[in-house]
């Protein structure tokens, strides 16, 4: 039996999208609490957030395209077994799992995951609560220890600071570095 010409073209979009979409790579994520104390990681649009003791990782992959991407540390946090509380430092809301952008003050690490090329940098914009450093796998590491840290944005226009490196990247973030 013959296919007609609207079902060998269907046939063809859908092989199309399962190869683009398998050449498009997550970013692994991999942050790690260097502190002397607990640190409670969030991060947008993907990952939420988990509690990390002093020593222990947490990875989260990140979705190749994914823009506007965060990952701060949180303070001073307690949450009840249904994951509501808050944080002395970078609360998005009173949830563990985070969906909002954290409250001032927070180190933030901020990330565009842009196929060819991936963008980051470090920003102390909203506040400063715990030293971090950002890298990628091809790219220069950001570190940030204190409030007036020339590796981090400390300004809206501060457009100096912005680094670059290979799409499909992975990345590391350290607390207390």
């Amino acid at each position: 039996m013959a296919s007609s010409p609207a079902a060998t073209s269907a046939v063809l979009a859908v092989v199309l999208v399962a190869t683009l979409a398998a050449g498009a790579n997550a970013a692994t994520f991999t942050i790690t609490n260097q502190c002397s104390f607990t640190v409670w990681p969030a991060a947008t649009p993907v990952g939420g957030g988990a509690q990390l003791e002093p020593g222990r990782t947490w990875a989260i992959d990140v979705p190749a395209g994914t823009s506007s991407g965060r990952v701060w540390g949180r303070t001073g946090c307690s949450f009840d077994g249904s994951g509501r509380g808050g944080c002395q430092t970078g609360d998005c809301g009173g949830a563990l799992s985070c969906t909002l952008s954290g409250q001032p003050p927070l180190t933030i690490a901020e990330f565009t995951l842009g196929g060819d090329k991936d963008f980051y940098n470090l920003s102390v914009i909203d506040g400063f609560n715990v030293g971090v450093s950002f890298s990628c796998s091809s790219g220069e590491t950001l570190t940030c220890r204190e409030r007036s840290c020339p590796a981090a944005y400390q300004f809206p226009d501060d457009n100096s600071k912005l680094r670059s490196c290979n799409g499909n990247s992975n990345y590391q973030v350290v607390f207390c570095p």
